[in-house]
């Protein structure tokens, strides 16, 4: 079923419309060869241009034409918008962040509403879809984006449309793969946050409290904490209180510490059990987490009497050129996806499981959060360094517990005995 008024905007490398626009008619009328096409969706992050150079580099190897899609899913359907890719407008993009084809988080194709709530897309927008498919001749969509852009790849997907998924986000909450590209980017970003803000908290004797991105998922401030050498980690999964955080500081200035460094996810919960939003939004869209580092560091400098600064990174993270470790996996993102399309493994997503690139169902990717486990092996390690996550103030180690019947301690490394250690902790 055609859209009413379908008109297709090939852009120049540029990115502006070539004039005059061409109808599908005219597209069709010449033999076309096999395409595989490729868009970016959802919010941009370091990478994604490294993803797309990778797939196109290893499509031209096989002999496909490669064209990208504008502005993520919109630019699929009514006016349809794409540019033709190939060696020369790729050239040089691996370092760059952003995306040379736009992309967008909001507009017709939303299909997810808070965590897991899935939204049907329109039918007629579909048939749309797929009649864009027939007329470019696309073999396969590369389809890049985080859960709420991949569960539209899924419906694409279950509509019986060859697309691949590449999994995007610098939250690094997409079940299935070990690491997303984006993530040890906006890691990085926050680290060197928190390094500049110790000297001038260090200098001032003032608490720093540095609120960073995530969503419902606390990787990125359990990462950037640890590596920039935070006192207090707050995340979404481990609830606390700000009697224990109060603690903490004043825990430190005994010590002769007179500053602390406080990193929380915008997405951790108040210990009363509510999220701190920006404002209301779109009802299709997710909704907008952000200020808790303010209410946080106010909470703080009223119980403790410290003067207390608050930073929030914000879009920095998700902004530059990525890391090297970001380079490489998002290349080989790219180019194994070419590799699903070239298998006819469509409905399936690129996934990275140490040492290996492999590919799973986008459905068992996208049904479910990825979190921090509060009993994980890296949240063990902040608590051996002493740091406070808030569900106490950081006093005990996870590596050691108290043999009461013996009456002497030993290590929680101790295959028989380790999960005591977490039970006196209270991450079981």
């Amino acid at each position: 079923m055609a859209i009413p008024g379908l008109r297709y905007a090939f852009c120049s490398e540029n990115g502006k419309d070539q004039h005059p626009k061409r109808d599908v008619t005219e597209e069709s009328s010449q033999e076309t060869p096999k395409r595989i096409g490729i868009l970016t969706s959802g919010g941009d992050c370091p990478g994604l241009n490294a993803v797309i150079r990778g797939a196109t580099k290893s499509a031209l190897q096989l002999g496909f034409e490669v064209i990208g899609f504008k502005r993520g899913y919109e630019g699929l359907v009514d006016p349809v918008r794409y540019i033709k890719l190939g060696r020369m407008n790729t050239s040089g993009i691996l370092t760059r962040g952003g995306t040379i084809l736009g992309s967008t988080n909001k507009g017709r194709f939303s299909a997810r509403v808070g965590v897991e709530d899935r939204l049907d897309l329109d039918p007629v927008l579909l048939e749309g879809v797929k009649e864009t498919f027939r007329d470019l001749n696309i073999a396969g969509l590369i389809c890049v984006g985080g859960d709420g852009s991949l569960s539209v790849a899924q419906q694409f997907h279950e509509a019986g449309l060859p697309v691949v998924g590449v999994p995007k986000t610098i939250d690094n909450d997409l079940s299935a793969t070990a690491y997303t590209f984006g993530f040890d980017s906006a890691v990085a970003c926050a680290t060197d946050a928190l390094d500049r803000m110790h000297t001038t908290a260090e200098s001032h004797d003032r608490v720093m409290v540095l609120e960073v991105m995530g969503r419902h998922a606390g990787w990125i401030a359990l990462h950037s904490g640890i590596a920039g050498g935070a006192d207090v980690i707050l995340i979404p999964e481990i609830p606390w209180t700000f009697e224990n955080v109060a603690k903490k500081i004043m825990d430190r200035e005994g010590e002769g510490k007179n500053f602390t460094l406080i990193v929380v996810a915008e997405g951790a919960e108040l210990p009363d059990g509510g999220l701190v939003t920006c404002a209301d939004g779109d009802p299709k869209q997710q909704v907008r987490l952000g200020g808790i580092g303010d209410f946080v560091a106010k909470e703080i400098e009223c119980r403790t009497g410290r003067e207390t600064r608050v930073v929030v990174l914000g879009h920095l993270q998700r902004g530059g050129g990525p890391t090297n470790f970001d380079r490489v996996l998002a290349t080989q993102f790219g180019a194994h996806a070419v590799r699903l399309i070239m298998e006819h493994r469509f409905g399936e997503m690129i996934t990275f499981r140490p040492p290996e690139i492999t590919s799973v169902p986008i459905i068992d990717a996208v049904s479910k959060l990825c979190t921090v486990e509060p009993g994980s092996s890296t949240v063990q390690s902040a608590r051996a360094l002493g740091i406070c996550m808030g569900d106490t103030a950081g006093t005990e180690s996870p590596f050691v517990y108290f043999n009461h019947s013996r009456g002497e301690a030993g290590s929680a490394t101790d295959t028989q005995t380790a999960g005591k250690a977490e039970k006196v902790l209270g991450v079981a």
